[in-house]
């Protein structure tokens, strides 16, 4: 606040702010602080007066609505002055606002471009712009449209302007505006985070303006490290060949598909929820001490129909064993799944604006999601994550920070936590800590010259005329209809699509370097010291060009195939960290700008190997549980069920009763028995056996899949 009175109106600041260490709170009291922050003379940029303040309004720009909602509440409750404050999301409640003289205006980012959308005269105004999660809210047109709201002048008439007039003042509209100061909260800052609001330095690279580290923030007890007890599984399995040919396969392809087919397989999925909910019920849900009996866990997984199939399973076994509480789950949209079309609501059996609320009563403690609430969600119940999914960079510290919220109330402590992580290794969730856990900084900016370089290599294809281009400009910013601009999109995409009988992998390559250009422009244009018109000219071109490019995988459903060739024969568990302590760098973190070298398709040559050949490196991989060859292995699967099947109580006590916990002792007891009398011939095995509880139960569902006929 003392260096924005002292600077006045037109600066950026960068605050990184650790996750759940109070963010919000902070944005709060900004906002109110910057309401009542006066210039400290009659000279600072954009002052008035000293008896007035400096700025107008301070638009708080979110991405989430949860977090919009629990930011109107926060200062609401801060706030002594009545109707200050006021939510837009629609131009009129915004234009209604200013109007009204609220000063704290709270919205979206996703609705901010339709709520500034046809203002004219606010130059005239300051404004003071907070920007929640900067990194995520600040990417290309959102922001643009932001800068232009807050920037666009009534004085000037467009009808006057010819084409080239529009687009030169569209380009100077996308700047950072003097009208506005804009203070960005991020905990996880990127490099164009960085490069946009950061504190440029003598030598040319940029520092955040504040800092509140995750590590201060940890010694200072206001978040929990979430990394003190990390666990790690990893997963082992078998596949075999249900066909007699033995066809040629991409062989990256089919081993990335092979290892998809096996992770969301219902076999699969069904023993890592046993292991889940073993571990929730023994370590959590026994534990009426950890958080007072209230402790609840949320299951991450790779995508909406693994969510759906997790939380079908977690759901059936908590039937099973009669549990006192339910799961939910979250998802947006909807998803068919074995031919039934699965939505939020459908499946929780209330409103999806209901789930945070409901999720926070004892009736439910498990929470199954794929991507929604891993950014945002603030349940200080959480304790517990069961991780089936790649994290990695931001994602990673955002999802895995859902646990550090502090809760003295509930006695909540860094041993209460724990992760259970069945996909990443330990030394990849360092890897994406560590750039967060103190200081981040970027070393120098980005080099723009690659849009010069893509911009030449997409022009050379000959997808577009640039004649095209210019007509469309004009067109589009002479607010021409969509009647009168897509057949000239269409002439281009035809090109692409039929015309120029391009390959492949060529017409992949485009729409790579296209997608590049827009990304990298997009970016930067808010930022870059000068306006090169071509470059604008192509950006607009491309955004309504892209989505018509049509790309066909010619392999596709070769690929596809290859699934219906290879059937799961084993699949297990074996755990390599417990309870392990993630230490992480406390040194600063110097970031380098987003990769300037060109993108695109061209490169690798394919690699095809016969099926037979794929299988076996597969299984090399990924099987090696024992030290026994799988067909070794084959034999002692088989010759275990049959000692099983032979045992005098199995067809008693396993086969002739329906009820599910009596079969489940009758088995477990049959089980135990069968490798104690064959320890001495299998020590290997039954070392495994009793060391690794998740490869017991692992060998001991297959064997009963196996004896029930379902394999």
């Amino acid at each position: 606040m003392a260096h924005a009175v002292q600077a006045g109106v037109g600066q950026t600041y960068l605050i990184q702010h650790s996750a759940g260490s109070g963010k919000s709170n902070s944005i709060t009291w900004a906002a109110y602080q910057l309401i009542e922050a006066y210039p400290a003379n009659d000279g600072v940029p954009g002052a008035r007066s000293v008896d007035q303040p400096l700025f107008d309004s301070v638009i708080v720009v979110t991405d989430r609505r949860l977090l919009d909602k629990q930011l109107r509440e926060n200062i609401r409750e801060f706030s002594e002055v009545k109707n200050i404050l006021a939510p837009a999301h629609k131009l009129a409640e915004l234009k209604a606002a200013l109007e009204q003289g609220k000063k704290i205006i709270i919205t979206t980012i996703q609705k901010f471009p339709f709520i500034i959308d046809g203002i004219s005269d606010l130059s005239n105004n300051r404004f003071a712009v907070i920007i929640d999660e900067a990194h995520s809210s600040q990417s290309g047109s959102a922001h643009d449209n932001m800068n232009r709201a807050i920037g666009t002048g009534g004085n000037e008439d467009d009808e006057a302007l010819d084409a080239q007039d529009k687009i030169l003042k569209a380009m100077r509209s996308r700047k950072m505006r003097g009208n506005a100061s804009y203070f960005a909260f991020t905990a996880t800052p990127k490099s164009t985070t960085l490069e946009k609001f950061g504190t440029r330095q003598q030598d040319g690279s940029f520092h955040p303006f504040h800092l509140y580290s995750m590590k201060q923030a940890i010694e200072e007890g206001f978040i929990l490290d979430v990394l003190a007890n990390y666990t790690t599984y990893k997963s082992y399995y078998e596949i075999q060949k249900s066909i007699q040919d033995n066809p040629l396969f991409d062989t990256r392809k089919a081993q990335k598909k092979l290892k998809a087919f096996v992770e969301r397989h219902q076999q699969t999925i069904n023993l890592k929820a046993e292991i889940m909910l073993d571990h929730f019920m023994e370590q959590v849900v026994s534990n009426k001490h950890k958080l007072k009996g209230k402790a609840k866990g949320m299951v991450i997984t790779q995508n909406i129909e693994s969510a759906i199939r997790y939380y079908h399973a977690l759901t059936r076994l908590l039937a099973d064993g009669g549990q006192p509480f339910k799961a939910l789950i979250a998802f947006s949209g909807s998803k068919a799944v074995d031919g039934i079309e699965y939505s939020e609501p459908e499946i929780n059996g209330f409103s999806e604006s209901d789930t945070r609320d409901r999720f926070d009563t004892d009736d439910y403690r498990l929470l199954v999601v794929a991507n929604k609430y891993l950014t945002g969600f603030d349940q200080p119940k959480l304790c517990t994550m069961y991780v089936d999914k790649k994290l990695q960079g931001v994602l990673a510290v955002q999802a895995l920070s859902r646990l550090n919220r502090a809760a003295p109330k509930l006695n909540k402590k860094t041993e209460d936590l724990f992760i259970l992580d069945f996909f990443n290794e330990v030394e990849d969730i360092k890897a994406a800590f560590d750039p967060f856990y103190t200081a981040t900084s970027l070393s120098e900016a980005t080099d723009v010259n690659v849009l010069h370089e893509l911009k030449a290599v997409l022009d050379e294809v000959g997808v577009y005329e640039w004649a095209e281009v210019e007509q469309f400009v004009e067109w589009y910013f002479d607010n021409a209809d969509a009647q009168q601009l897509s057949p000239i999109i269409d002439v281009a995409a035809d090109r692409f699509n039929r015309e120029l009988e391009l390959e492949e992998q060529d017409k992949a390559d485009f729409k790579i370097k296209a997608k590049q250009f827009v990304k990298i422009y997009g970016q930067m244009a808010a930022i870059m010291p000068f306006e090169i018109v071509v470059w604008e000219k192509l950006f607009w071109f491309l955004k309504f060009l892209i989505p018509k490019l049509v790309l066909q995988d010619p392999e596709a459903d070769q690929i596809d195939e290859l699934l219906n060739s290879v059937d799961l024969s084993s699949y297990g568990l074996q755990r390599v960290r417990l309870n392990h302590a993630i230490s992480l760098d406390a040194s600063e973190t110097e970031l380098a700008p987003q990769n300037p070298n060109l993108r695109g398709a061209h490169g690798g040559e394919e690699e095809k190997d016969p099926l037979d050949a794929i299988i076996q490196s597969f299984n090399e991989r990924w099987f090696q549980g024992w030290s026994a060859t799988p067909e070794e292995q084959r034999v002692k699967f088989m010759s275990m069920a049959s000692s099983i099947c032979n045992h005098p109580d199995f067809a008693a006590k396993y086969q002739g009763t329906d009820d599910r916990h009596n079969r489940d002792l009758a088995f477990n007891k049959i089980f135990d028995e069968v490798m104690l009398n064959n320890r001495r011939n299998e020590l290997e095995l039954y070392r495994l056996l009793a060391t690794d509880a998740a490869f017991k139960a692992a060998m001991q569902q297959s064997l009963r899949e196996m004896l029930d006929g379902r394999v």
